[in-house]
């Protein structure tokens, strides 16, 4: 069966469900809603599937649809990223490709980014730096950074991926043994494990009001210089820790661990991936920022 007639299909139908959109994906293509949604039917004939159910709330994908969406959602970067290097004339990424990482970004984030990058531009030699301190590019030899926090000034290039909350957990045992917290003050009953970037003081806010901020004083019972080993701790029942939403979030929703204090979050952290390149970017560097972006969507969906 030739499906390349249904190549531009998949395109639109990527967009309208990443949307959840026809107006949204119409306006990104400059086309009109009706040729969309000729599309999106004409691929459902072709597959012989309904991909798409529509219903008074707006849509969602059927079982069909987002076992299609897995395999060309990255379909449009690659095809953008196919016509810029022919426009552009430029040759096969080759030789080393070397970045650092913090630990939030490694499992599910990073590596998976890195993996794709390597199937797409085989030349290139990855060497992979996972640290929780900030690495200066030109002194470390890098080509790419994945920071947090504010910035400082430097000659860089910084492009935003996302921002990150952190929030109290601890193991439902932990819980159980020292009873519910009310209140930010009732953690000086209890054993609090600090990470690296934790020092004497705690900043938290109300859910989604950053501008109202607490300080609470704390004194910890432990603490750990890396990310996995404060992780590791709380999951041992050793203590509450304030850490990031994005490697919390699957502990919590299997059940080995229980938001401590749900109405009170943490510092709101911006992420950035950092290269040194002050014109134009060399086209892998592109790509792993499309791929780390892509793939901390999933992560965080």
């Amino acid at each position: 069966m030739n499906n390349v007639k249904d190549l531009s299909s998949l395109l639109i139908f990527a967009e309208v469900a990443k949307q959840q959109s026809f107006t949204l994906a119409a306006k990104k293509f400059s086309m009109s809603k009706s040729a969309v949604s000729q599309h999106i039917k004409r691929l459902e004939q072709s597959t012989e599937q309904q991909l798409l159910s529509r219903h008074t709330r707006g849509m969602s994908l059927t079982a069909a649809g987002e076992k299609l969406l897995s395999r060309c959602e990255l379909l449009q970067d690659q095809v953008e990223l196919a016509f810029e290097e022919l426009t552009k004339n430029k040759e096969t990424p080759s030789g080393p490709f070397a970045i650092t990482i913090p630990h939030a970004f490694e499992k599910d984030i990073a590596i998976p980014a890195l993996s794709q990058l390597c199937r797409e531009f085989p030349k290139l030699q990855p060497e992979l730096q996972v640290s929780d301190q900030i690495n200066d590019l030109i002194e470390n030899n890098l080509d790419v950074a994945i920071t947090c926090g504010e910035l400082k000034d430097s000659n860089y290039r910084a492009l935003p991926i996302a921002n990150i909350r952190e929030f109290f957990c601890a193991t439902p045992a932990f819980i159980n043994k020292h009873g519910e917290l009310k209140s930010p003050e009732d953690l000086s009953r209890v054993n609090v494990i600090a990470t690296s970037w934790q020092k004497s003081t705690l900043d938290i806010y109300k859910n989604d009001d950053h501008l109202n901020k607490q300080v609470l004083a704390i004194s910890f019972y432990a603490k750990a210089n890396t990310l996995p080993g404060a992780l590791a701790m709380v999951s041992q029942g050793m203590g509450i820790a304030l850490l990031p939403e994005l490697v919390i979030q699957k502990l919590v929703t299997s059940g080995q661990l229980v938001r401590v204090l749900p109405e009170f979050q943490g510092k709101l952290w911006p992420f950035y991936m950092l290269h040194r390149f002050h014109g134009e970017k060399p086209v892998h560097i592109t790509r792993f920022y499309q791929l780390i972006k892509h793939y901390f969507s999933k992560a965080n969906s």
